[in-house]
């Protein structure tokens, strides 16, 4: 007989009229219900261990074949996302929820919803047959539902609903039929055998489903009364312990009035049972539901980081001590209950946001992207881009990170222009080649095929070089400072092509084959702001390249360590090399330099290099300081964030003319709005003094290209 049935048959003969006195119906309903109700008295009474002697009904023998045990299996836990101050920066969950034990829970919580779900609870087994019995009589007289599970074998039912992992298993846990109600009972006289009544209370308190997203006790006090769960009263208490029963229904935000009612049940409830007094109870009928509503936002679009932050469950993703691949990974950082200790600075990465946001609009021609590296470490203390994140292509919303590599962000990153001068700047002083190394630097120059040869000795093709920055005499200081296209080709020839690339490639820049070529030193690889950050970083540093590191450790949810990130450096370049390039690039930051002309100068000592790329499709300004390298760039970009030229493209409603796509003319001013601000956070080191000083000024020509990257102009600066 299904349930169903077996409920309709008692309901048809409590409501027939009596023949022989007025207990008739009643005496026939007992009757179907104690045939029911004698499977179930038989389960309830022999211990689950012993449960081996079959009826002769189906249903009977099926409960004997079910397994005794629930799977021992931890509830899914919210994942927390941290900042370096410890500040929340994301959720991550497939059910917000944060098990709490029960002496962290208000007696309020329990005497609430004890009462209104199982008053006998501490009274009875996994069975309650006088509630049962009562609920099936009056059910099957009113034709009305009244709970008659107890609060033990609710836990079991949410707990295989929990567990269930296919349509066939959710079926079988949430079925109506007498034989889910024998499996659960049956499970329920396991659990009552291996657990005490407060264990009990305390799980189904964690895994009970109180609506709106909120999974358990603690997430529901702290997303309907923004409060800890130990902290509710009895007007919370009851109007939460009113939720289980259709947290749906009764969701007291989209229904408040449902919610009210519901509230008001649980609050006579316990006065009925003496749990409060009768004042009591009418002083809190006459209350609201007073909400304080707090949003659990899951994932990353709603971080004040939003960017660091899909950077980062990307980079963990990745990471084996999460999982054997991805999807194990990804439900481990979902259900896992995690904290991720994270290395983004708050206090930085607002100020990036408000830099990029100030600089280029959302739905701007162009992306405009900062990102910030700590040198010595690698601790990646914040990206941004001005393009936010969401699914609104119309608003200029996207999922593409353009500030990190594209492993992490699917983005294929941007040329970066004379920025690449400073491995060429590497690769000659390793070799040997003092900084007053001076070349005639033409205002164009061929170098011609078989100038350059590969690591593999493969020699590159000619190359026609020309200046966007005057002609002249130049040294290692003047050349660099000054960006000229000629001086670097010839230096790239003495430093060699293939050291130069190696250079580049112990910086951490990912080089393709195809851009093993002469103009190398010009930029023709595509990068990221993140990339370009690391890199400078390194001579910051003192000459150690350090892998950009954005987690510092994760903690399961005893705190115990899963993974820990060690500072992962290598050095590239002796201290000696490191100072003489500070010293060079602290040109750019002087006065006189193409950067403080543009307002980029600091209070504390910095460094830096420009780059334009070839019709100005991106421009760059990556400065640092002792303690932080910040990369920042705009690059032209139509909505699928495909390159485009600077050039006619609207920023912020001003429209870019050729001579306004400069490095240090938009970039540069990008740049200074963020480290304007962060300066105030650093301490304020110094640069170590260089081996060899500034040499003497060479006698330059003027410029006469018609654009100049540095000073701010629009000149071709890199050619492929």
């Amino acid at each position: 007989m299904s349930w169903d049935a077996f409920t309709s048959s008692a309901r048809r003969l409590a409501q027939k009229e009596p023949k022989h006195g007025s207990r008739t119906s009643v005496i026939g309903a007992m009757v179907v219900l104690a045939a029911g109700m004698g499977v179930l008295a038989a389960v309830a009474v022999v211990p689950g261990t012993a449960f081996v002697a079959a009826t002769a009904s189906d249903v009977s023998r099926d409960a004997v074949e079910l397994p005794l045990d629930l799977a021992e299996q931890p509830n899914p836990q919210t994942t927390r996302l941290l900042a370096t101050d410890g500040s929340l920066l994301a959720y991550f969950y497939q059910e917000n929820r944060q098990d709490v034990p029960l002496e962290d829970i208000s007696d309020n919580v329990k005497d609430a919803l004890i009462s209104i779900e199982d008053n006998r609870f501490y009274e009875h087994g996994a069975l309650d047959l006088e509630g049962t019995m009562r609920a099936l009589v009056n059910n099957a007289a009113a034709g009305q539902t009244q709970g008659g599970s107890t609060l033990t074998q609710q836990l079991v039912k949410l707990t295989l609903v929990q567990q269930a992992t296919t349509e066939e298993q959710m079926r079988a846990a949430t079925e109506t039929s007498v034989a889910r109600k024998i499996r659960e009972l049956k499970l329920a006289i396991n659990v009552e055998e291996k657990l005490t009544k407060d264990e009990i209370l305390e799980r189904y308190l964690n895994i009970a489903y109180f609506g709106d997203g909120a999974y358990g006790i603690s997430a529901a006090a702290n997303h309907y009364f923004s409060k800890s769960p130990d902290e509710l009263n009895i007007r919370e208490s009851a109007s939460l312990a009113g939720l289980v029963q259709n947290p749906d229904e009764f969701n007291p935000r989209v229904f408040p009035e449902r919610a009210l009612q519901r509230r008001n049940t649980v609050v006579n409830v316990m006065a009925g049972q003496g749990k409060i007094d009768q004042e009591t109870a009418d002083a809190l009928l006459a209350e609201k539901l007073q909400l304080e509503i707090t949003s659990f936002p899951n994932g990353c679009v709603e971080s004040v980081a939003a960017f660091s932050c899909d950077y980062i469950r990307r980079y963990l993703l990745e990471e084996e001590a999460l999982g054997d691949d991805v999807e194990e990974r990804r439900a481990r950082l979902e259900r896992g209950g995690l904290t991720i200790q994270s290395t983004i600075d708050v206090r930085m990465q607002e100020s990036i946001n408000g830099a990029v946001r100030k600089r280029v609009g959302a739905k701007d021609g162009a992306i405009g992207s900062l990102a910030l590296v700590e040198p010595g470490t690698g601790n990646v203390r914040g990206v941004a881009q001005s393009r936010p994140m969401g699914t609104d292509k119309g608003a200029g919303e996207t999922f593409l990170n353009f500030s990190v590599p594209g492993r992490y962000g699917e983005s294929g990153g941007f040329q970066a222009g004379s920025t690449f001068k400073i491995f060429t700047t590497v690769a000659a002083l390793k070799e040997g080649i003092p900084v007053n190394k001076s070349y005639n630097s033409p205002q164009t120059m061929t170098v011609p095929a078989g100038t350059f040869f590969t690591c593999e000795g493969l020699g590159t093709s000619s190359w026609d070089v020309k200046n966007s920055t005057g002609a002249g005499n130049f040294n290692m200081y003047t050349g660099l400072r000054q960006s000229v296209n000629t001086y670097f080709a010839q230096l790239e020839r003495d430093a060699g092509l293939c050291n130069t690339v190696r250079a580049a490639e112990a910086m951490g820049i990912q080089v393709p084959d195809n851009d093993k070529v002469g103009p190398f030193t010009l930029g023709v690889t595509s990068v990221s702001t993140l990339d370009m950050a690391a890199a400078y970083a390194t001579a910051a540093s003192g000459g150690e390249y350090c892998e950009p590191r954005p987690v510092a450790e994760i903690l399961d949810t005893n705190g115990e360590v899963v993974k820990e990130y060690p500072t992962e450096c290598e050095r590239v370049m002796n201290k000696e090399q490191a100072a003489q390039v500070n010293d060079i690039l602290r040109g750019l930051q002087q006065p006189g330099g193409f950067g403080f002309s543009n307002g980029t100068g600091l209070d504390v000592d910095s460094a830096g290099k420009t780059g334009t790329t070839n019709s100005s499709q991106a421009v760059w300004y990556v400065g640092y300081t002792p303690e932080l390298a910040a990369a920042s760039m705009i690059a032209g970009a139509n909505r699928q964030g495909e390159p485009q030229g600077l050039v006619g493209v609207t920023l912020r409603g001003q429209g870019i003319s050729f001579s306004q796509a400069g490095g240090s003319s938009l970039s540069g001013p990008m740049w200074k709005d963020a480290m304007g601000t962060i300066q105030n956070y650093l301490d304020g080191r110094r640069f170590a003094a260089p081996p060899q000083q500034a040499p003497a000024r060479p006698q330059a020509q003027p410029n006469t290209a018609g654009g100049n990257d540095d000073p701010g102009g629009g000149g071709d600066d890199d050619d492929d």
